[in-house]
C-alpha cells in the first residue's frame, strides 16, 4: 500500500529513514560523538512529501529508538532541537550543543 509509513535505522548510512510505501520520504542523520553520544546534524524530507507530518513522525520514531538504546543525543539539527523543545521523549538524554543557539535556530516548520 502506497500510504504505509515506516521508519527504519540504516546503520550503514548512519541515518534513520522514513519510507512511504516503497519510496524514501526523508531521513535523520546521526554521527557518533564518542562515549555513547550521537550528534543529530540534519533532517530532510523529500519535497514531494512535505506537509504530511513525515518530519515529526521521523523525529518521534528515531528519538524513541535512541532512548531505548541508551546513551545521549546532541540535537544540532534545528528541526530536531525544536521537536525536543515541544515534545517529551521518555528516557532520552539530551545534551544541548548551546542553549541559546539551539533556541534561536529551532523553527516550527518541516525540515529542509
Amino acid at each position: 500500500m502506497a500510504d504505509d509509513v515506516t521508519v527504519i535505522r540504516n546503520d550503514e548510512a548512519r541515518r534513520y529513514e522514513i519510507h512511504v510505501g516503497d519510496e524514501l520520504g526523508g531521513f535523520l542523520e546521526f554521527r557518533p560523538a564518542g562515549d555513547d553520544r550521537l550528534n543529530l546534524p540534519h533532517t530532510e524530507v523529500d519535497p514531494a512529501f512535505k506537509g504530511r507530518g513525515l518530519g515529526k513522525t521521523l523525529a518521534s520514531e528515531a528519538l524513541s529508538d535512541l532512548a531505548r538504546r541508551g546513551g545521549s543525543v546532541i540535537p544540532s539539527c534545528p528541526f530536531v532541537a525544536h521537536y525536543l523543545r515541544e515534545n517529551d521523549v521518555p528516557g532520552l538524554v539530551v545534551e544541548w550543543p548551546d542553549e541559546a543557539d539551539a533556541a534561536d535556530q529551532a523553527g516550527p516548520g518541516e525540515p529542509s
